[in-house]
C-alpha cells in the first residue's frame, strides 16, 4: 500500500524517518511517497485536506482533529527546546505592543505560544523560519521568534535572546512543551493507521540505535549545513517522547490544545 507523506527537511523529521524510507525497518507491506515542506506549508495542506500522513504543528490539531489523528510515535516534545525569541538590540520587551515581530507561521506552536504568553505582541508577520533571524539582524523587525537550527545560530549574528517561550511554558504548566506532531488522515482506517505508527516507532528506534546512518540524507536536506549543529538540533529535538509520547506526553498535548484522548486519536 502506497501513503502519500509530508514532512519537513529538519534535521529531526528526515533523522527520524530515515529508516523507514529507505527500507531499513520492516514496513509491512507500506510505502511512502515524500514531500518535503516548511512547517507553516505542512500546516496549511493539513487544513487543505488530501495528503494521508504528515507533520504537523500541535497548535493545528485542534482544527484537524476531525480529519486526522494523532500518532503516538514521531512528536517533537520536550524539554528546553521552546521557541526563542530574539532583538538586535537589548533590552527589547514584550510587553510593548508596538514592536514588530516576525514568526514561523501563524498556525505554528510559536505563534500559538506567543499569544498565549505575550498577548501585547500584535503586530507579527509570517516569515520562513530560515529567514527570520537575518530579518531581524537587518532590521525589518523588532523581534523574531526562532525555531528550528536558528537556536543554535543566532548568537553569531549578534542577536540577543528576548525570552524562551519553551522555558515560559515549563514554568506556567510544569509540563514539556508539544511542537510538532505526525497526523494520519481518518480515511485510512484504523488497522492503516496503527500499522504505520508501529512502522514509524521501528525507524525512530532504528535512528536511536545507528544514529550515523542517516547522516548523509540529513545533511542533504538541512537548512543548516554544519554537522555539529545537526547534532545538536537531533539531540535536542529527538527523545523518548518521539518513541511514545507516554502519559507524560500525552497530559502536555492536551493541555496546549486543549483536546482529549478521544478527539487526538
Amino acid at each position: 500500500m502506497r501513503l502519500s507523506l509530508n514532512i519537513s527537511p529538519c534535521p529531526n523529521d528526515t533523522f527520524m524517518f530515515h529508516a523507514l524510507l529507505f527500507g531499513l525497518v520492516d514496513t509491512e507491506g507500506l510505502e511512502f511517497d515524500v514531500e518535503f515542506y516548511d512547517i507553516e506549508e505542512l500546516n496549511a495542506r493539513l487544513l487543505e485536506g488530501g495528503v494521508q500522513v504528515s507533520k504537523s504543528s500541535y497548535a493545528v490539531l485542534p482544527a484537524i482533529c476531525d480529519r486526522y489523528a494523532l500518532l503516538d510515535s514521531g512528536s517533537a516534545l520536550g524539554r528546553g527546546n521552546g521557541p526563542l525569541v530574539v532583538a538586535a538590540r537589548e533590552g527589547v520587551s514584550l510587553a510593548d505592543g508596538s514592536l514588530r515581530v516576525a514568526v514561523p507561521g501563524y498556525h505554528t506552536t510559536a505563534n500559538m505560544l506567543m499569544n498565549r504568553l505575550f498577548p501585547a505582541v500584535t503586530d507579527k508577520s509570517a516569515r520562513l523560519f530560515s529567514t527570520i533571524a537575518e530579518s531581524v539582524e537587518q532590521g525589518e523587525f523588532e523581534a523574531g521568534v526562532l525555531i528550528h537550527e536558528g537556536r543554535f545560530t543566532y548568537r553569531e549574528r549578534g542577536l540577543h535572546l528576548v525570552a524562551d517561550l519553551g522555558e515560559e511554558w515549563e514554568r506556567a504548566t510544569g509540563l514539556p512543551l508539544p511542537l510538532g506532531a505526525i497526523v494520519a488522515s481518518r480515511d485510512l482506517s484504523e488497522e492503516v493507521r496503527t500499522k504505520v505508527e508501529r512502522v514509524l516507532r521501528r525507524s525512530v528506534e532504528y535512528a536511536f540505535a545507528n544514529p550515523d546512518a542517516s547522516l548523509e540524507f540529513v545533511l542533504d536536506h538541512a537548512r543548516e549545513m554544519k554537522p555539529d549543529v545537526v547534532r545538536s538540533h537531533i539531540d535536542l529535538f529527538v527523545n523518548r517522547f518521539s518513541v511514545s509520547l507516554g502519559e507524560e506526553g500525552l497530559s502536555a498535548v492536551s493541555r496546549l490544545t486543549a483536546l482529549t484522548n478521544e478527539q487526538l486519536f
